[in-house]
């Protein structure tokens, strides 16, 4: 008798941490019914179950009580080790490890996913990623991975703010502080950020944002019918990097690039600024043809001014490609 009690109990508890969380409870008789079905021998009655609740309740697994419709008692496990923007950031961080092998990815998010809910593991597909993470505004970012990633599941239409830096580091919103309303198609982790990827629906135009620069996001109650994406596409298209010796670099660029300068090397470089029209970055910087293209992709926006040896590689390569048109 007190094993069968014993097993009972161990049931009730899986049962409640499985199949109940936030957004889903459970009534006493329709414990009884999914218990039934792993033990069909075994005879089950309301008090008996309540009884088992509140040892369950008093061990530590805590037992929520609500009151829902027409006075219907519900009950429910809510409490997680790892809330679900945690668990995310440990399968991107799984998936963008390149030492591990793919069926090797696989088996550690299954465990991962045992850390919740069912409900909350099924909405946590398999990413794309790429690179890990640096320092950024950690506790705005977590809360906006957990917005991004619900609406995602869900399939409902996301509003927001979107902003960028100035040169005086200052954050400034686009289109005069408008809100913008987007249709959330992934998340991911690329270039050191993470990037919301969704239909723009001012312009039905697909766009990335970066997680860091969204402010006052919310998940509106309007849902959106996904359409056909390559995701992986998309990112190919979108998302460039490039790695090479590691130098001090002197550049001069418009300042219309400000932000594009934050972005690649950060709130802390160092930016001075030179008139009305230019600024100049000192920064470490590693040579490859990547930093050249990179450079070049600004045009007369951008013109390297130290070292001596990146400038005439710099004309060289300015030669060659005007070499092609000649």
């Amino acid at each position: 008798m007190e094993r069968e009690s014993n097993f009972r109990l161990l049931n009730l508890r899986k049962l409640l941490f499985e199949k109940t969380d936030e957004q889903n409870e459970l009534g006493i008789q329709e414990m009884i019914e999914r218990l039934q079905l792993e033990m069909p021998d075994t005879s089950f009655d309301k008090r008996t179950i309540k009884r088992d609740l509140e040892i369950l309740d008093e061990t530590d697994f805590e037992i929520v009580r609500n009151t829902g419709k027409f006075g219907k008692i519900l009950y429910s496990h809510q409490a997680r080790l790892f809330e679900t923007y945690e668990l995310r950031l440990i399968i991107d961080a799984i998936l963008s490890a390149r030492f591990i092998t793919e069926k090797e990815k696989n088996n550690l998010i299954d465990k991962v996913k045992k850390l919740t809910s069912k409900r909350i593991a099924n909405t946590l597909p398999e990413p794309i990623l790429f690179s890990q993470t640096s320092s950024m505004d950690y506790e705005m970012v977590k809360l906006n991975i957990d917005f991004v990633h619900r609406a995602i599941s869900e399939k409902r239409v996301l509003t927001y703010q979107y902003g960028k830096y100035n040169i005086h580091k200052e954050f400034e919103y686009n289109r005069d502080g408008d809100k913008y309303f987007v249709e959330p198609y992934a998340l991911i982790w690329q270039n050191d950020y993470y990037y919301l990827i969704g239909r723009f629906q001012q312009n039905d135009q697909m766009r990335h944002y970066r997680l860091d620069r969204i402010r006052h996001i919310e998940i509106s109650e309007t849902k959106f019918v996904r359409n056909n994406f390559n995701l992986q596409d998309y990112v190919n298209q979108s998302f460039h990097m490039f790695a090479g010796e590691e130098i001090w670099i002197k550049i001069r660029f418009h300042k219309d690039l400000v932000n594009v300068v934050l972005d690649r090397f950060g709130q802390e470089a160092d930016m001075k600024e030179l008139d009305e029209n230019y600024f100049v970055l000192k920064t470490k910087a590693k040579l490859s043809a990547g930093l050249i293209n990179w450079i070049l992709t600004w045009g007369n926006k951008a013109k390297v001014l130290e070292p001596e040896h990146l400038k005439e590689r710099m004309k060289s390569q300015i030669q060659k490609m005007m070499e092609v048109y000649e």
